[in-house]
C-alpha cells in the first residue's frame, strides 16, 4: 500500500471534448495541484521523477497524454485541423472535469507554448508557470536562417517524416529521436541524408535513458504513432495564435539546460539574456542547469524536482 512518503502514480480516462484523454495522477493535493505537459518524442511517462516528488510534497500531480499522444485518443484524422488552441481547451476541460479551481502549470518543449498561452489567457486559473526548455518568445521564432536539413523544417514537409520512420519499428525511431534531442548541437541532415540517418543502432542511448524507458516510450508510441505528432507541433506551429501585448499575472519560472540544443535556436538566448522576456513576464525567474540537455527533467531528475519544489514553496496557494 502507498504511504505519504511512498505515492503511486495512477491511471484513468476523462471524456474531454469528445475524446478520452489519458490521465496520470498522484498524490491528494493538500497543497494545491501541479499540470504536467509534456513535448514531443514524450509522454506523461516523461515526468514519473516530478509527479512523485511533488506528491510526497503535498501537492496533486496530474499529467495527461495530449490528444494524439500515448493512451489518449486520436483527433479525427484531418491533419488541417490540429491547432494549438486545441491543447488550450483540452487542459481548461481536464482542470474542470477534475474539479480544479486553479493549478501550476509545468511544461517542456512544445508543452511550454499552450502552457504559456492558458497562463495568460486563465490567469484566475493559473498559480504560476514553469517551463522547461523553452522561454516565452512573443510572435514565435524565425527558421529562415537555419538550414533545409534542420529537423523541424524536414518534419513541416508532408509525408517526408512518415517516410524516414517507416523505414524502421517504432522503438527505433524513439532511440534516434532520444538521441539526438538530448546532444547540444541542432539535428540537422545533409542533402543527401533523412534525420533517422543521424544514429544508428551502434549510438549508444544517453547514460540516463535506459533500455526500460526506451520500451515504455516505444510502447506508448506504438499505440498513438506519429501522424499527430508530427501534425502537433511540427505543422501547426503557423497556426499559434499571437496574443497582443501579453503580460503575465502570475509568476513564470524558466529553467534550461546549458547543453540544451534549444539554446542555438535563432533569437533564443537574446530573449533569456538581454531582458526580453521580462518585458512580458514582471515575475520571472531563469535558471540554467549546469550539462543539462533538452531532457533536463530525466537527465538530473533530483535537480529539477528541487528546483520545482522550491518555485511551488516561494508561491503557496491561498
Amino acid at each position: 500500500m502507498a504511504t505519504a512518503e511512498q505515492p503511486q502514480i495512477e491511471h484513468s480516462h476523462l471524456a474531454i471534448r469528445g475524446l478520452n484523454l489519458h490521465v496520470a495522477q498522484a498524490g491528494t493535493g493538500e497543497l494545491g495541484t501541479v499540470l504536467f505537459l509534456h513535448g514531443f518524442p514524450e509522454i506523461w511517462y516523461s515526468w514519473r521523477h516530478q509527479m512523485l516528488a511533488v506528491a510526497a510534497a503535498g501537492y496533486r500531480a496530474v499529467a495527461p497524454d495530449w490528444r494524439g499522444y500515448g493512451l489518449s485518443d486520436q483527433p479525427p484524422p484531418e491533419p488541417e485541423a490540429a491547432s494549438y488552441q486545441d491543447l488550450q481547451d483540452d487542459l481548461l476541460a481536464i482542470m474542470d472535469a477534475l474539479s480544479v479551481p486553479k493549478a501550476f502549470l509545468v511544461a517542456k518543449d512544445f508543452g511550454a507554448k499552450p502552457a504559456y498561452d492558458f497562463a495568460l489567457h486563465h490567469p484566475d486559473r493559473t498559480c504560476g508557470v514553469m517551463c522547461l526548455g523553452v522561454p516565452f518568445v512573443h510572435g514565435g521564432t524565425s527558421f529562415a536562417t537555419l538550414p533545409e536539413g534542420f529537423y523541424v523544417l524536414r518534419w513541416q514537409e508532408p509525408g517526408r517524416a512518415e517516410a524516414d520512420f517507416g523505414r524502421y519499428d517504432v522503438k527505433r525511431v524513439v532511440r534516434t529521436i532520444y538521441i539526438l534531442f538530448s546532444r547540444s548541437e541542432i539535428p540537422v541532415a545533409n542533402e543527401d541524408q533523412e534525420i533517422m540517418d543521424l544514429a544508428d543502432l551502434s549510438t549508444p542511448l544517453p547514460e540516463w535513458f535506459t533500455e526500460e524507458d526506451l520500451g515504455v516510450y516505444a510502447s506508448l508510441y506504438e499505440k498513438s504513432g506519429f501522424r499527430y505528432p508530427m501534425e502537433m507541433p511540427y505543422r501547426s506551429l503557423h497556426k499559434r495564435q499571437r496574443i497582443e501585448d501579453p503580460k503575465f499575472q502570475v509568476p513564470v519560472f524558466v529553467a534550461m539546460g546549458e547543453k540544451d540544443y534549444v539554446l542555438k535556436f535563432p533569437g533564443i538566448e537574446a530573449v533569456l539574456k538581454d531582458g526580453v522576456m521580462a518585458k512580458f513576464a514582471p515575475d520571472l525567474k531563469v535558471t540554467h542547469i549546469p550539462d543539462g540537455s533538452h531532457f533536463v527533467q530525466e537527465q538530473f531528475p533530483d535537480m529539477v524536482n528541487e528546483l520545482l519544489l522550491s518555485f511551488l514553496k516561494d508561491h503557496p496557494v491561498a
